[in-house]
């Protein structure tokens, strides 16, 4: 009996803590939801085209990896993905190819 009962409180444990997990996560979600939808249930957030016009320094029409760099790092701090946006910037200047071919053309 003592192992039946210790088997079912080892089974009903993380069940519980699966379901404990999901209402939070669904309490949060709906929260989010609220935060970024108007009363229609309307985004209310700036858009990928308002980003990209604050990006766009130069008014170039595009933004370029030290734009989207600058505003990343006033947005959340220097360094923020360094990593991505050095491998942006060397594939932007072309030298990410080490083929032969590919160092002909950059050179």
């Amino acid at each position: 009996m003592k192992s039946i009962t210790k088997s079912v409180t080892q089974l009903v444990r993380p069940v519980l803590l699966v379901a404990l997990l999901t209402i939070a996560s669904l309490v949060n979600a709906a929260g989010m939801l609220d935060y970024l939808t108007d009363t229609d249930g309307k985004y209310a957030g700036p858009s990928v085209e308002d980003n990209i016009a604050k990006m766009d320094t130069d008014n170039s029409g595009f933004a370029d990896v030290a734009e989207v760099r600058d505003f990343l790092a006033l947005k959340y701090g220097n360094g923020y993905q360094k990593g991505i946006l050095d491998r942006w910037e060397i594939a932007a200047a072309g030298l990410s190819c080490g083929t032969t071919f590919a160092k002909d053309l950059t050179e």
